[in-house]
């Protein structure tokens, strides 16, 4: 396994958990549109893809009204519902203090994932931070990997490790040309083998011990 020279981070469920606002927010949007509702377990199962890509199927031609439904709702409490994961701060700390430029690619809107850095006191560690609409297309297309890695100032390739906790996280890293790297199990994405990472950390900690040993 190439060793690191760069970190780039998903941001929901790897590195925050901000799920109660994001269930919030579908939820007011799926009232108003005479939808069922969904649990947060269903909503941390279901919520992969950028809003863009996903309402229009949920919603056909009413999804921009559903969006700004949403977006209310969320902007409404996401800072005072967001919590670090376990092992997250030491992850980022150990993976500066081990000379690794990092930066975050999210699915959640740009305003929205800068505003919970900022409010996390995190921004100081990213080089870029990266959300649903700051590049030609969302994850997992490779685009906003393009802008991350021109603000990082590195090509592609494996010694980049996408981290996240995902299988769209996962192919999203290889379609990037970057490795992937899987923290947690997966549990609510099929499983480890189903999600077929490169590397798996069990949690923040345990990739924090690997940083401080580079």
């Amino acid at each position: 396994m190439t060793a690191p020279r760069a970190i780039l981070w998903d941001w929901d469920n790897t590195l925050v958990d901000g799920w109660a606002a994001i269930a919030a927010g579908l939820n007011a949007a799926f009232a108003a549109h005479g939808l069922p509702l969904w649990t947060l377990d269903e909503v941390r199962a279901r919520v992969r893809r950028s809003l863009r890509e996903s309402f229009p199927e949920i919603f056909g031609e009413a999804w921009e009204g559903a969006r700004d439904i949403f977006y209310r709702e969320v902007r409404a409490r996401h800072l005072a519902v967001l919590t670090a994961m376990p092992g997250a701060a030491a992850a980022i700390e150990a993976a500066g203090q081990a000379g690794l430029p990092q930066g975050v690619i999210s699915n959640k809107q740009g305003p929205l994932l800068r505003a919970e850095a900022a409010h996390l006191g995190w921004e100081r560690h990213f080089r870029s931070l990266l959300g649903a609409g700051d590049a030609e297309a969302d994850k997992p297309d490779p685009a906003p990997f393009r802008l991350a890695l021109q603000a990082i100032g590195l090509p592609a390739g494996p010694a980049i490790w996408y981290v996240g906790d995902t299988g769209l996280d996962m192919q999203a890293a290889r379609r990037a040309g970057c490795t992937a790297v899987l923290l947690g199990d997966a549990a609510h994405d099929g499983g480890v083998a189903q999600v077929n990472p490169d590397r798996v950390f069990p949690d923040g900690e345990a990739l924090a011990a690997f940083f401080r040993r580079l």
